[in-house]
């Protein structure tokens, strides 16, 4: 296949009506992307793997490669074989892959230059994060061939780099290559994104979303006289350096588990985190009490401490909770965490990974220029 082609996987079995809510959105992301990608001359094809049966209508439509996949439904689907496969079939030379709503800010701008990158002659590998990345660009395509297929598609360039030893590169840092649509969290701040495509941005407007906390934190951002904000998660060293430039705060941060996805660390359940301790020590209001006395702010990615305490949590309550909608909730134990977040005298928000990195970049480019 001549030039280069974007490979994108976006299927899945939501239950509840909060996943559903998610989905929605992120299927409004990818239509959104899709009207970017056809407009960069050096895209050749775009597949999608779906189960979903409109969007595959909608994205056909549009020119894309539609590719039937029936596994994300009935949970035996395994994304390093699905692509290693596709690739193969298609004759593959230089790869973009993305989830549905991986970088739901890219510009075009970024996807022209993803492609000047692959369209060198020498082997190369590029994501967005080390570890855990959203995006994946590579060639050549039979890269995928030397290594073990990885189970999740966040795993694919760790597991590309280190088995194949050709050179991994980061994307320059942006809004539109870090920040990731992976929980109800990131909605909040994809709403205000001058970035946001127009599908999205009138998805968003359907939601009874409620940005109270989000409002308070961004104030507190915005004043400029170095309030401290407590950072709690997978926090990593590009977004620190961004917001000490871009903002004028005091971050408390404590970082751990970094990688716990991409390392397998999850999956075997061996996440440990020393705040997770904590907050089982002194429970849930004691543990929020703790963060109104140090800081005017906080963001947590409750994904490390959901993963210490409660592995098996269900997907519902972790969406629940990035909403603060506690009363929903089933699990008695982060219902009540969630409460006492939601009620704390200093605004904080939860969320993922992505809410302590692209969502972080992503205000501070906001506030940054406002102040």
């Amino acid at each position: 296949m001549k030039g280069v082609s974007v490979v994108i996987f976006e299927g899945g079995a939501p239950a509840s009506e909060v996943e559903k809510m998610l989905v929605r959105i992120r299927q409004a992301v990818l239509l959104d992307n899709i009207g970017k990608i056809k407009k960069v001359k050096s895209i050749g094809a775009v597949y999608l793997l779906t189960n979903y049966p409109a969007l595959a209508e909608k994205v056909a439509s549009y020119g894309g490669v539609i590719i039937k996949e029936s596994g994300f439904a009935k949970g035996e689907f395994h994304f390093g074989r699905a692509l290693r496969d596709l690739v193969n079939r298609e004759k593959l030379e230089r790869v973009v892959y993305m989830s549905g709503a991986g970088v739901p800010l890219i510009t075009e701008e970024e996807l022209e230059e993803t492609c000047r990158l692959l369209l060198g002659s020498r082997p190369i590998i590029y994501s967005n994060n080390t570890m855990s990345s959203d995006i994946v660009a590579f060639t050549p395509g039979s890269l995928l061939n030397r290594i073990l297929p990885p189970e999740q598609d966040n795993n694919l360039a760790v597991a590309l780099s280190s088995g194949t030893g050709v050179e991994h590169n980061l994307f320059p840092p942006s809004t539109g290559f870090l920040f990731d649509l992976d929980t109800p969290a990131d909605l909040l701040i994809l709403a205000g994104s001058p970035l946001a495509g127009s599908r999205t941005r009138a998805a968003l407007q359907e939601l009874n979303l409620d940005f109270t906390r989000l409002e308070r934190i961004k104030e507190v951002l915005k004043k400029g006289n170095y309030q401290d904000v407590v950072l709690l998660g997978r926090v990593g060293a590009p977004v620190i350096a961004k917001i000490n430039r871009s903002l004028k705060v005091r971050l408390r941060i404590f970082s751990e588990e970094r990688g716990m996805k991409a390392l397998g660390r999850e999956k075997r359940g061996e996440v440990v985190s020393l705040l997770g301790f904590f907050l089982q020590e002194v429970g849930p209001q004691r543990f929020i009490r703790y963060i109104e006395k140090v800081c005017s702010a906080a963001l947590l990615d409750t994904r490390v401490l959901m993963a210490h305490l409660k592995p098996d949590l269900l997907t519902e309550d972790r969406y629940l909770s990035d909403l603060g909608r506690w009363r929903e909730m089933k699990d008695s134990f982060f219902r009540e965490f969630t409460r006492c977040a939601v009620e704390s005298a200093v605004p904080i928000l939860l969320g993922g990974h992505s809410l302590v990195l692209g969502g972080l970049w992503a205000l501070a480019e906001e506030i940054g220029q406002n102040i």
